[in-house]
């Protein structure tokens, strides 16, 4: 009987601990989701609608230098902005002609979410991304590596808002085994994924 008893508390104190850390890692990525809204990039094309006003309904894209159009608002940059920050400098602006207007802001199309796979990967190339996509999903969208890859040679590019490049080291051999999850990164905008 003390046997049993203990079995089922030590039943209990696993299964506790299993549903802490799946819970804390779900708090982690909601988290990450949160933190790092989407932020508008050149090629999207949003949709703005101030409502009960006809001629004021349009999809715009973004220009490569960021900036947008739109009437009555004229052009002003979307450069690191969300949708709901765009909707708000809209909203704004449209206030000197409108009273009150109600603005909505909404991504048509998200085509200026892109990461890039170069190298020896099976199609490299430039990925349009609708989710966050980590390097282990990105090699899967570039048709995995060649037989020729230097697996744990692999490098990630990225830019800052400032323009500085650095390169972000990535050993697919330590993933492969489950060592140093850490390194599979989330991707942002422009990475480029290089595979020697």
């Amino acid at each position: 009987m003390i046997k049993l008893r203990a079995i089922t508390c030590l039943l209990a104190i696993t299964t506790g601990m299993m549903f802490f850390s799946i819970s804390y890692a779900e708090e982690k990525i909601e988290s990450y989701i949160v933190k790092s809204s989407y932020k508008v990039n050149p090629g999207d094309i949003l949709e703005i609608n101030v409502w009960k006003e006809e001629g004021l309904h349009q999809e715009v894209m973004v220009r490569p230098d960021g900036g947008i159009s739109f009437p009555l608002v004229g052009s002003f940059s979307t450069q690191n902005l969300t949708l709901d920050e765009i909707k708000k400098a809209i909203a704004e602006k449209l206030s000197h002609y409108i009273s009150d207007p109600e603005v909505t802001v909404s991504a048509k199309q998200l085509l200026g979410n892109k990461v890039y796979v170069i190298g020896q990967v099976n199609k490299p190339g430039e990925y349009i991304v609708n989710s966050y996509v980590d390097v282990m999903q990105a090699l899967s969208m570039a048709g995995g590596m060649t037989p020729y890859a230097s697996v744990n040679n692999i490098i990630i590019l990225r830019r800052d808002v400032n323009g500085k490049q650095q390169a972000i080291k990535f050993e697919y051999g330590d993933l492969e085994d489950g060592d140093n999850l850490h390194q599979n990164i989330m991707l942002q905008v422009g990475d480029v994924v290089v595979v020697p």
